[in-house]
This record gives C-alpha cells, sequence and structure tokens, in this order.
C-alpha cells in the first residue's frame, strides 16, 4: 500500500516551519544536543531534525513527546483553545435563530 504524504499550501508550511524553529530554539535554550532529545523521547535523529525543520511527515505524537521532552507539553493545550472563527459562527447562528 502506497503511503499518501500530506499536502500543504506554501503559507501552512511555512507555519509548521516556525514551529519546527521554535522546538529547535527551546532545546538549544536548555543545552540539549538533537541525540539528547532523541534519545528522552525514544525517537530517532533524524526525526528530531525533522521536527526541528517541521515537517508535515512527522506524526503528532512524535512532536508532543519532544514538546514532553523539552517539558514544554502544556503548550499543546493552546492548540486551538482560542478559536475566534468558531465563536463567530456560533454568535451568527445564535443571532439568525
Amino acid at each position: 500500500m502506497k503511503i499518501k504524504r500530506p499536502i500543504l499550501f506554501p503559507k501552512h508550511k511555512k507555519i509548521l516551519e516556525a514551529f519546527g524553529e521554535n522546538i529547535k530554539l527551546a532545546r538549544k535554550r536548555r543545552a540539549l544536543t538533537i541525540l539528547q532529545v532523541a534519545e528522552r523521547a525514544g525517537l530517532s535523529r533524524n526525526t528530531i531534525t525533522g521536527i526541528e525543520k517541521g515537517s508535515p511527515n512527522i506524526s503528532i505524537g512524535a512532536y508532543f513527546n519532544v514538546l514532553r521532552t523539552l517539558n514544554l507539553q502544556d503548550d499543546f493545550l493552546k492548540i486551538a483553545a482560542d478559536d475566534e472563527f468558531g465563536r463567530k459562527l456560533q454568535d451568527l447562528d445564535l443571532l439568525t435563530k
């Protein structure tokens, strides 16, 4: 069976790349090597490199394990927490009823 690769628009790819860069900076601030993070997260060195480049081909679980290793797991809860667009849609629906 052929593996499907996610397709991202360039502006969305840049967001993922910025996320990877933030992870890389967090690792460097903690003075950890890629190998140390890989061992602590239970991932390969190549996977960590891919995460730091913002690869869309890496599972969200791997991203989470790296955040956990850097003690940033609570930041994961911030993703989609402020759903401004969803609230506007909901408010619009409430106004039309």
